[in-house]
């Protein structure tokens, strides 16, 4: 039935969406290792708008501890100091002719265990996400007309399969980024 198949694969991109955005917020975790996904998105006041940094410079990142970012505009180094410093990320920016270093000091034991807890939270979020990308699937599956009740329940069984495996990829993502912040 195809209402049933544009059902399944509308819950699985749903899905798909919500394991990326893990995936994204994760990117934005400082692990102690240097990641141009730590500043990206910073909101930097440029030309009388907000614009994030990667619009405004290219990031780097030459070793593992260091991130540089080159403004293409150098009038924009001073604002862009400001919007790191602003954004609690705990990095301290400082100048180097044209380009803005920031080195990202070694973690301490405290702030892994801290930093877990931050993962395990956006983890535990996104699989109450994905339940409701199964509850609203399930409702949509009980408003489809002409379906049989055997039909029902395969359908929810075949939502719950669906879920566990999408729950199932979240936590090997949760136990790899777990594993990569407590090994630095």
């Amino acid at each position: 039935m195809k209402e049933l198949q544009d059902l399944y694969s509308d819950v699985s991109d749903k899905m798909v969406k919500t394991i990326e955005l893990v995936k994204h917020e994760f990117t934005r975790i400082r692990t102690g290792r240097a990641s141009p996904g730590l500043v990206e998105e910073l909101k930097v006041e440029s030309y009388g708008t907000a614009l994030p940094l990667k619009q405004l410079a290219s990031i780097a990142c030459p070793d593992p501890r260091l991130i540089v970012i080159r403004p293409w505009d150098a009038n924009l180094i001073s604002e862009i100091e400001k919007a790191i410093m602003k954004s609690g990320i705990g990095l301290t920016p400082t100048k180097d002719g044209v380009v803005i270093k920031l080195p990202v000091p070694i973690l301490t034991e405290e702030r892994r265990r801290e930093i877990v807890k931050v993962i395990h939270k956006i983890v535990e979020d996104s699989k109450i996400a994905l339940r409701n990308v199964r509850r609203d699937g399930i409702a949509r599956l009980e408003s489809i007309d002409g379906i049989s009740e055997d039909d029902k329940f395969k359908g929810k069984e075949k939502l719950q399969k669906i879920t566990d495996e999408w729950i199932e990829k979240l936590s090997t993502i949760l136990i790899n980024k777990e594993k990569e912040i407590m090994e630095e």
